[in-house]
């Protein structure tokens, strides 16, 4: 019975480690040039913003948000976005698998003047991580996550890894 409630919390606890943990990759990795907003604020129903996935084709394909637009990262271009979005001042999110590659690309939104970009904090894993929706390339919703590789693999806490 001890066991089983150690084993209990040590589930529960591990949630609020993942977070912690993916804020610490975050400040290694990004500057914070663009602002984050939590997967919570994005998931509200009267949230208009328009969602970015700064993911390959092939991540965005097994798992994505759902009417996420898929703009890349190794060849983003700034027309795709122009395409889709023409007012500059929309709410857009930006995101990735965690927050990283989806920075850069915030970064390059900025500079094209885009006034209102934010960087998705956890990206798509810490969406799943919180049980929200993910779809896939023919808009179903999935288990599956595209996570870019084994050793990123690690920040994804639910559903089930998908890499290659």
């Amino acid at each position: 019975m001890k066991k089983s409630i150690l084993l209990i919390v040590l589930f529960i606890s591990s949630f609020g480690f993942a977070q912690k943990s993916i804020s610490k990759l975050l400040k290694k990795y990004n500057t914070e040039s663009i602002p984050y907003i939590s997967v919570q604020e994005l998931a509200m129903p009267d949230s208009e913003a328009i969602i970015l996935d700064s993911r390959e084709m092939k991540e965005y394909e097994v798992s994505h948000i759902k009417n996420a637009i898929q703009v890349g990262y190794d060849d983003f271009d700034i027309e795709t976005v122009e395409k889709h979005v023409s007012d500059k001042s929309k709410t857009i999110v930006v995101y990735c698998s965690v927050g990283i590659r989806s920075e850069d690309i915030g970064e390059q939104l900025k500079k094209a003047g885009y006034t209102n970009v934010y960087n998705l904090f956890g990206g798509i894993f810490e969406w799943k991580n919180n049980d929200y929706t993910v779809y896939n390339n023919e808009d179903e919703p999935t288990e599956n996550v595209h996570t870019f590789s084994k050793e990123w693999s690690r920040w994804l806490l639910k559903g089930i890894k998908i890499y290659d």
